[in-house]
């Protein structure tokens, strides 16, 4: 890496910090940890567009200020292995008619652990030619590690392998393994992604009650921080989530967690009793003592139901991938709370994305 690109990424580092801190500052003007990613190679994920041209045939991508498109042959913020794997499958989709073929996108997901799915998508029914295509490209790229290919058109998907990969993260001196499924959300800067978790865990009130968890996927930050409460209730809306979390769970023999397919509002009217949901049949709300919340939430932010419902906590644990949305949510809780800690994460170098934390204590009065 030439030092010239670690200067430009210090200084949009230093820009990043500094929009935060200006939106943090009506709430808070103490440190903002700062964790730095590497410039290039981060990303566990990558999505791209396939265009063909005459006899060839390449991935695209789309300019975000002119929407134009352009050629990629390799993409530097991508890890080693999905770059390796690009160029093979580009060469071996040129040479076969039944892998070109109305192909418009190919998506990778990989793991520390070399394990990768490449998604292929098309507009065309999936044939059994187009497996034995399929196959020889997996034999193919065999040697990269394990290699798993999924084919999708309308009402079809086509698995040869798996269709997740098995990430394995150090946090704190221990070892979690996490099933990650294509298709569904992922943490895609996994060094970042445990810089997240182990400041959550530093910064978490540890004692001897409970956890509640909105918006947690399939058990990122859940699974670490069940080390640190008696027990952790959480939920999610996304059902394919929720089944790899309930696999992750055992995985890491984490038996003080449990988890429920719910949205954050759904939660409410349940915490509420103004609504009973059968999907919370085995669960006893009225057996935790919450004192802690962490939240995840979309580029939204939180709903009013919500805000108003966490602000009742001790202890706030907010992740945001949304710095505007943050700061508004912040209004409301400030009245209740206040900002012990906050951090920001540069999950996106060299993009406008700001991935932040704040941990707030409720007042003393």
């Amino acid at each position: 890496m030439s030092s010239d690109l670690q200067i430009q990424y210090d200084l949009q580092l230093i820009n990043k910090q500094k929009e935060l801190a200006n939106l943090l500052n009506p709430f808070y003007s103490g440190p903002i940890t700062t964790y730095a990613s590497s410039p290039q190679h981060y990303r566990m994920r990558a999505e791209f567009r396939i265009w063909h041209e005459g006899t060839d045939t390449f991935h695209i991508m789309f300019n975000q200020q002119t929407k134009e498109k352009y050629k990629v042959d390799n993409l530097p913020a991508a890890n080693l292995l999905i770059n390796m794997a690009m160029k093979e499958v580009i060469e071996k989709v040129i040479s076969s008619q039944e892998l070109r073929t109305k192909l418009f996108q190919i998506d990778y997901l990989s793991s520390t652990t070399n394990e990768l799915v490449i998604s292929m998508i098309y507009h065309k029914k999936l044939t059994p030619e187009w497996i034995s295509a399929a196959e020889d490209l997996q034999t193919h790229l065999a040697h990269l590690g394990k290699i798993n290919i999924i084919g999708r058109a309308k009402k079809q998907k086509l698995v040869l392998g798996s269709d997740y990969v098995n990430e394995c993260l150090s946090i704190n001196g221990q070892t979690y393994v996490f099933k990650q499924i294509e298709n569904s959300f992922t943490q895609p800067n996994a060094s970042i992604n445990v810089n997240m978790i182990e400041w959550v865990a530093e910064n978490a009130s540890q004692n001897q009650t409970d956890l509640l968890e909105l918006y947690c996927g399939a058990g990122n930050f859940t699974i670490p921080l069940g080390r640190s409460f008696r027990k952790v209730f959480a939920t999610e809306i996304s059902k394919t989530s929720v089944n790899a979390a309930h696999e992750n769970i055992k995985s890491n023999n984490a038996n003080n967690i449990e988890i429920a397919r719910l949205s954050s509002e759904e939660f409410v009217e349940a915490y509420n009793k103004v609504r009973e949901f059968k999907r919370l049949k085995a669960i006893q709300l009225d057996t935790y003592d919450f004192t802690s919340v962490l939240v995840d939430p979309p580029r939204a932010g939180l709903d009013p139901g919500t805000l108003k419902l966490i602000s009742q906590f001790e202890h706030i644990i907010y992740i945001s991938c949304n710095p505007q949305t943050l700061a508004e949510n912040l209004e409301q809780l400030s009245n209740s709370h206040q900002i012990k800690a906050a951090a920001i994460f540069d999950q996106f170098p060299f993009t406008p994305h700001i991935e932040s934390g704040v941990i707030l204590s409720k007042n003393n009065k």
